[in-house]
């Protein structure tokens, strides 16, 4: 048996919902999917109100910090798309800003002059290094210090295989900006 919020399901037989016999508003996969987005919505408020102390948003400090941890320090604006969730054109919009912020730049890939790279800059780098210890310290506070190790460990390897199986492309751009 296993319980999921307040719902008791019987999952011995096959390890999954009967779909025929759990259609129902207090089906427990509701109630799991609802407490994930409750969780991210709260959790996204409050690191929001962090970032804004540093003028950057969620989206912004998720660029910077998916820079700052490729080597190279540089994305293909496809896979910095691919990463962030973003469309290309909403990609294009949030580079674009952001190095009119002096925040990134963007650079032509030598081999395929079609292709672009965002690159963090130094200011992308002291901004991103400015905002980390309250952004750490935000998500100790509201997220993994909420868990102890051992259902904080079981918790990355279930988001885990949920990103690779809902957002495959999620890890993509190994390349750097030398190589296209």
């Amino acid at each position: 048996m296993q319980t999921i919020a307040a719902a008791t399901i019987d999952l011995s037989t096959t390890g999954r919902l009967d779909p025929v016999t759990t259609n129902r508003p207090d089906d427990p996969r509701i109630t799991a999917y609802g407490l994930l987005t409750e969780t991210y919505t709260g959790l996204s408020a409050r690191i929001s109100a962090q970032l804004d102390e540093h003028k950057l948003s969620l989206v912004e400090f998720d660029v910077l910090l998916r820079l700052a941890r490729t080597p190279g320090n540089a994305l293909r604006m496809t896979d910095l798309a691919a990463q962030t969730t973003l469309s290309t054109s909403g990609v294009t919009r949030v580079v674009d800003r952001m190095e009119r912020d002096g925040l990134l730049d963007r650079r032509a890939c030598p081999e395929d002059r079609r292709g672009s790279f965002a690159v963090i800059t130094k200011a992308g780098l002291h901004r991103l290094e400015e905002a980390l210890p309250g952004h750490l310290t935000t998500i100790e506070h509201w997220f993994t210090g909420q868990l102890d190790p051992a259902a904080l460990e079981s918790l990355l390897d279930g988001l885990r295989t949920l990103r690779d199986a809902v957002h495959p492309g999620a890890t993509s751009g190994s390349l750097t900006a030398g190589e296209c």
